[in-house]
């Protein structure tokens, strides 16, 4: 196994790391909307954190070696499903790899955040 932590996604909050590598794959820990350049959450709204999310995911999976294109599962969380279908266009626009998901509502999220991303995702070469 091999821990994997990158200044380009927010540091994590707790003690974790921001991913493991082991068998041939990447497991990320949830990351939310934190901009790493300023550690705070810098967008209200699900769209701009969905965004973020998903930037801070594709960091940490660059770093392990892997990419948004090689997710093979990802568990989305949503403080409220009422914001699912703006959660969901945006996060067909990177995912057009269609992996396998779950997506659940959360009654409450870290740092009041209102989503929730983590992933698991094939690395090396086919």
């Amino acid at each position: 196994m091999k821990i994997i932590e990158t200044k380009k996604a927010p540091a994590s909050i707790g003690p974790y790391s921001q991913a493991m590598i082991s068998g041939g794959f990447v497991f990320t820990s949830g990351q939310i909307g934190i901009d790493p350049e300023t550690g705070k959450v810098e967008k209200d709204e699900i769209e701009g954190q969905t965004r973020q999310v998903i930037e801070n995911l594709r960091a940490v999976l660059e770093a392990a070696g892997s990419g948004l294109d090689r997710v093979v599962k990802t568990t989305c969380f949503l403080a409220d499903m009422k914001d699912f279908p703006s959660f969901n266009a945006i996060y067909a626009e990177f995912f057009l790899s269609l992996p396998a998901r779950s997506c659940i509502a959360a009654k409450a999220l870290p740092k009041g955040v209102l989503v929730e991303l983590e992933a698991v995702a094939e690395i090396g070469k086919e």
